[in-house]
């Protein structure tokens, strides 16, 4: 659901925010008072085109801010995990930037995003319906998830959607096993050489830190043994040792003592420094006699390192990378050499995933064709309330075209007793047939319907299958063009029929339309300092009135075309009622 959405310097607005409810929204206002442009920027926030010239008169940047609702949306969630995006159950925020310099930003969640991000979210968000748009469930590939939806078929289609997957996947792992026995046994042997590679160097963990802190040791060995040999001397074996001197001061303490007790401690703190010199010294004597400063032991040390190094570039980077690919490897081989079992039993596996195909694919198919007729009635039945009372409508089934897939299982149709017909959501694909006209021959929807017409259309399908199925928000822009009085009502009321599981968007100049708003807002333009700007206002009671009377009447707002206002809005509930 949007929630509020912000728009700055676009076209004629310099800055406008709307906080939006649920239910149907109704945009209303004069022809150019700017009701387009906030549809515009609702596009724009869900990877719509954008334009240099879109931006406002003198300044360098526009900007659009959305804030949904996102909330039980799972598909959703894991969209935004795949992209590394942080989700949040409560408000999903996605700011878009336009430069004039055409270089714009985009923010979801306050982390950089692309348009095609945009695009992949938009379909969960979001449903614009428009004059002249190509609207996303009209495309043919959605035709046969309507039917299904209609149908009640929900589940089996999920169902035998898994069933496929589960089978392209088994004719990957088989085309992967079924390379010629030359290219095995070249495969084979390459592996085997890597893997006899790394178990033969038995790397060890944390071997490559180890042996560079031994090499740092024994690079610097000279220069350790003299600090280490000039410092035991100074302190225990030159004439003028620490520890010689400590014993000169040791017994004329002890001397003191006698003399005053309070020396006592003195000396036993030089003790405990006598001590832990002799600890330093007898150290530094056992570092000189164990170190080892031999060329050819350093010169292993290189080497060791060197390969170690050699086969971490090779094997991924670390030492884990190198163990992690030795297990790799062992598994691979194993199935290399199994080859010829294991593609038996991978067959027979795909045999039985055919069959249970098959049987999900029938039920399917009846279930379709045996509600397509239903459907059709359904909406024909609606037809003549939305002004399409002279439209045919008509589903075609087909057989989905010929698909890689298909091509792919060639080499094993004799193998898995295939026809080659496996497609994601069974074997036949649906086309809606439509003409709006009598006389003209029912055709594809794409082109043989007007904006309005398909707006009309859309929405009917979306009363008739059901409202929960489609997104939370859904926009219809000049759904009214060309129609008023009854026609006009009727839309009305299946906009608000729909509203009651969605949020609804409608941009209306009918009075007939607008009276089922829950929340209506006024588009308005003025001019200020030789400046346009568009603002937008929610209406109280008496606004509606106003607003009403206005589209009712025109620019001389009557007293009767108020008192009109207040009886559409006082019967609106009666009118709902009888739907």
């Amino acid at each position: 659901m949007l929630k509020q959405l912000t728009i700055s310097n676009l076209a004629v607005i310099d800055h406008l925010q709307i906080e939006f409810g649920e239910g149907l929204n109704v945009l209303t206002g004069e022809t150019g008072s700017g009701k387009s442009i906030i549809i515009d920027a609702v596009e724009l926030l869900l990877g719509g085109r954008t334009s240099q010239e879109a931006i406002r008169t003198g300044v360098e940047r526009a900007a659009v801010e959305g804030v949904f609702s996102a909330a039980g949306n799972p598909t959703l969630r894991q969209l935004f995990e795949e992209a590394g995006i942080e989700f949040n159950e409560g408000e999903l925020i996605v700011r878009r930037d336009i430069a004039s310099t055409g270089r714009g930003r985009i923010f979801v969640n306050n982390q950089a995003s692309t348009v095609a991000f945009l695009r992949t979210i938009q379909p969960h968000l979001l449903d614009l319906h428009g004059q002249g748009d190509q609207q996303s469930l009209m495309l043919p590939s959605t035709h046969l998830l309507l039917v299904d939806l209609f149908a009640g078929l929900s589940t089996q289609r999920a169902v035998i959607a898994d069933v496929y997957h589960k089978f392209i996947d088994a004719l990957a792992e088989l085309e992967s096993r079924s390379k010629s026995e030359s290219s095995r046994i070249l495969e084979l042997e390459s592996l085997r050489y890597q893997l006899e590679e790394i178990e033969t160097a038995r790397v060890r963990p944390s071997e490559d830190l180890e042996l560079e802190s031994e090499h740092a040791v024994l690079a610097n060995a000279e220069r350790i043994l003299r600090i280490c040999g000039e410092s035991y001397s100074q302190i225990y074996d030159d004439e003028r040792a620490i520890l010689s001197t400590i014993g000169i001061i040791g017994r004329h303490l002890e001397e003191l003592t006698t003399l005053d007790a309070q020396f006592q401690p003195q000396v036993d703190q030089l003790q405990t420094i006598k001590f832990s010199l002799e600890e330093i010294a007898f150290f530094l004597r056992s570092y000189i006699v164990n170190i080892q400063v031999s060329p050819e032991h350093l010169a292993k040390i290189e080497d060791r390192l060197a390969n170690l190094e050699r086969l971490k570039r090779k094997y991924g980077g670390s030492i884990v990378s190198i163990e992690q690919r030795a297990s790799v490897l062992s598994r691979h081989i194993e199935e290399l050499e199994d080859g010829e079992n294991s593609l038996a039993g991978l067959l027979s596996t795909m045999r039985g995933l055919l069959e249970e195909y098959g049987s999900l694919a029938s039920a399917l198919s009846e279930g379709r064709r045996s509600r397509a007729r239903d459907f059709e009635r359904q909406l024909g039945s609606e037809f003549s309330a939305v002004a399409l009372e002279k439209a045919q409508f008509q589903i075609r089934f087909s057989r989905p075209e010929s698909s890689a897939i298909e091509q792919r299982l060639l080499p094993w149709a004799s193998a898995l007793a295939t026809d080659g017909v496996v497609a994601r959501f069974g074997r036949e694909t649906a086309e809606f047939l439509f003409s709006a006209n009598p006389g003209e021959d029912l055709k594809p929807l794409n082109g043989v319907a007007s904006g309005g017409e398909l707006s009309r259309l859309m929405l009917v399908i979306k009363n008739v299958v059901s409202p929960t199925t489609f997104p939370r928000t859904l926009i219809f822009d000049e759904i009214d063009a060309g129609i008023g009085g009854r026609v006009a009502d009727a839309i009305g009321m299946r906009l608000k029929h729909l509203a009651k599981t969605n949020q609804v968007f409608c941009v209306t100049h009918q009075a007939q339309i607008a009276r089922y708003a829950d929340a209506h807002f006024l588009i308005s333009k003025q001019i200020d300092e030789g400046r346009t700007r568009t603002g937008a206002s929610l209406l109280d009671e008496d606004g509606r009135v106003d607003e009403l009377a206005r589209m009712l009447a025109g620019a001389e707002v009557t007293q009767l075309a108020r008192r009109h206002a207040r009886e559409l809005i006082r019967t609106k509930v009666r009118d709902e009622g009888s739907k």
